[in-house]
C-alpha cells in the first residue's frame, strides 16, 4: 500500500504542477518584434486575468501570436498565496507590415441590376474561385 501513495503523491505533483500553455496565432506573418511579461499578475487562480498588454506603440502592424502560459516559477508563487496572487507569462509576437493592401479596392465583379438567377449564381462562383486562389475576400456589387 506504500507504493500506492508514493505513485499517488508522483502523479498528483504532475498534475498540480503541469505547465499550463495556450498559443493564439491570428495568420499574420511574425516579425522578431516581441514584447514580454514573465509576471502579469492575475487574481483568484486565474479569475481576475492580467491587464491588457499594450501593443499599439510596438506593434504598428497588428498582433501575429499571443501565447500565455503558467510556468513552474508562476504556480509555485500561486500555492505559496494559495492562489490569491496567480501570476503568467505573456509573449506577444508583432506582425510584420503586409506588402498587400488590405483596404478595399472595389468590386471583383459587378452585376447589373436585372441579372437572372444563373448569372448571380456565376458571379459567386466566381468570387469564391478569386477568395480560394488569391487567398483575399472576394467582392461581387449588385
Amino acid at each position: 500500500m506504500t507504493n500506492f501513495y508514493r505513485v499517488f503523491a508522483i502523479a498528483s505533483a504532475f498534475v498540480l504542477f503541469g505547465c499550463y500553455h495556450a498559443t493564439v496565432v491570428t495568420g499574420l506573418k511574425p516579425s522578431t518584434e516581441t514584447i514580454e511579461e514573465s509576471f502579469a499578475a492575475s487574481w483568484v487562480y486565474g479569475l481576475v486575468p492580467p491587464s491588457t498588454v499594450a501593443t499599439e506603440a510596438k506593434c504598428p502592424n497588428g498582433v501575429a501570436k499571443v501565447e500565455t502560459q503558467l510556468s513552474f516559477v508562476n504556480q509555485l508563487v500561486g500555492a505559496l498565496t494559495f492562489g490569491i496572487y496567480t501570476p503568467m507569462e505573456i509573449k506577444v509576437t508583432c506582425a510584420e507590415k503586409s506588402t498587400s493592401s488590405l483596404l478595399y479596392q472595389g468590386p471583383d465583379i459587378t452585376l447589373h441590376s436585372g441579372a437572372t438567377d444563373q448569372e448571380f449564381i456565376d458571379a459567386l462562383v466566381k468570387a469564391a474561385d478569386i477568395a480560394v486562389k488569391e487567398h483575399r475576400a472576394a467582392y461581387v456589387e449588385y
